[in-house]
């Protein structure tokens, strides 16, 4: 797409387009492999240091309400700082938690210390974890034309399956040269599931520094055709001349129901990515590798689902998310349950867990596409802080979803109820999704 009259600004813009693009897609999959290697070390902590699966749903509770508290305040900050800066920032805090992490057994002074030691350190890494994604949002939409914005960001919102994906095949691995223990399930390893995460994250921050663009203006270049009053909140009909976050984002409906809708999405993805190694392992007898490779495989299968997400809306929906998310969260819940339902062994198993892997095919493309539609709803002057907040039901979703899973496991013994509880979650972010059927594409629409 051709955005400057000038040949030699646009070919400049449209690299830098794609550098920022790729840069943000490698440095949040190092937020998460600094996020999602705590659910491959659980095992571990279970068995080598006693922590109860009640404890470490109560650790994803309150870790996941701080990390959603946190995307919001920082989503607001990011629109009155250096999305760059904050960034790297975050990145490096999360490095140094990460290290601290393995530590925790060697100074806690008792078995309650060392508890409330990992408890806080994962709400440290959690909070600093918010600064992620607010940043990534507000650049790409500093570069990407609303036009294009679902799919060139649904192509950085694979960072989330490529850091999801690879972190549980590398978890899965260190797991599972540790010592076996009576459940089968790799311990004593655990602490290089942070300890190698970390390492890749600093690698990962001394090539940020070097290669992330930052904004257009301070890159020396013009801002987007066609969205540079809305950023001065000038003579604008879309923004009513107030410039407000108030009305684009807080007093915003569409951004009310993209909020409830991510609850649903998050508290989905929750069952997968704080719970899933260990329901695989001991609903499906796998060992840690092979649980790693099915997460792997549900990750990379949902890189897939939000790259035909992205181009489906803008090239079969007129930009409208809601309406193909709609029919892609009612799949989700339907491929959940067939992975619980289709027996286990042989071919039929191979179904079940096809079925399984295809639901984050589903699941990912909402997830991409919300975040989409917030940016377009508020305008890119509002996009960190209307991410930032339906990012905050994305996690009181997930907290909602680690805790009652569980305990659900806990208490029932089996993890039957915690995936049928995900069932419903499901089919209820379809009927929000056909709530949304009727809005327009973006608020640049006249």
């Amino acid at each position: 797409m051709k955005l400057f009259d000038d040949p030699a600004t646009d070919r400049r813009f449209g690299r830098m387009q794609w550098r920022v693009i790729f840069a943000l897609a490698i440095g949040y999959a190092l937020f998460y492999f600094m996020r999602k290697n705590f659910s491959f070390a659980m095992p571990g902590l279970q068995q080598d240091c006693g922590i109860s699966k009640s404890m470490l749903g109560n650790f994803l509770f309150w870790g996941n309400i701080v990390y959603g508290l946190s995307k919001f305040a920082n989503g607001v900050i990011c629109d009155r700082v250096n999305p760059k800066r904050m960034f790297c920032f975050g990145l490096l805090v999360c490095v140094l938690v990460n290290v601290a992490f393995g530590f925790v057994p060697k100074f806690a002074p008792s078995a309650t210390a060392m508890v409330w030691s990992f408890g806080l350190l994962f709400v440290v890494n959690q909070f600093f974890q918010g600064t992620g994604f607010p940043p990534c949002a507000k650049l790409i939409a500093f570069w990407v034309p609303p036009k294009e914005l679902a799919t060139k960001m649904s192509v950085w919102n694979t960072s989330h399956s490529i850091g999801g994906g690879l972190v549980a095949k590398i978890c899965g691995v260190i797991m599972g040269l540790g010592v076996v223990g009576a459940a089968g399930q790799g311990v004593g390893m655990w602490r290089w599931c942070f300890w190698a995460m970390a390492i890749l994250g600093f690698l990962g921050l001394v090539l940020m520094l070097v290669w992330l663009p930052r904004t257009p203006k301070d890159e020396g270049l013009p801002d987007l055709p066609g969205t540079e009053l809305k950023v001065e909140g000038e003579s604008s009909k879309a923004e009513c001349g107030a410039g407000s976050a108030l009305k684009m984002v807080y007093m915003n409906p569409v951004i009310w129901m993209l909020g409830l809708v991510n609850f649903t999405i998050n508290a989905s993805r929750a069952l997968v990515a704080d719970w899933g190694p260990t329901l695989l392992q001991e609903a499906r007898g796998m060992t840690p590798s092979e649980s790693g490779t099915v997460i792997m495989l549900f990750e990379f299968a949902g890189i897939a689902g939000m790259l035909f997400a992205g181009w489906a809306t803008d090239r079969f929906f007129g930009g409208r998310a809601p309406r193909l998310c709609m029919f892609l969260m009612a799949l989700t819940a339907g491929l959940f349950a067939a992975f619980w339902f289709l027996p286990t062994g042989g071919a039929v198993g191979v179904l079940s867990a096809a079925a399984f892997c295809m639901a984050g095919f589903c699941l990912y493309g909402p997830q991409a596409l919300t975040g989409v539609t917030a940016a377009n709803h508020s305008t890119k002057r509002f996009a960190g802080t209307s991410i930032g907040f339906i990012s905050l039901f994305s996690y009181i979703g997930a907290s909602v979803a680690g805790k009652v899973c569980g305990s659900l496991a806990q208490s029932s013994g089996g993890w039957m109820l915690p995936l049928l509880a995900i069932v419903a979650t499901a089919s209820v972010g379809a009927v929000l999704f056909a709530c949304l059927w009727g809005v327009r594409a973006s608020a640049y629409d006249k």
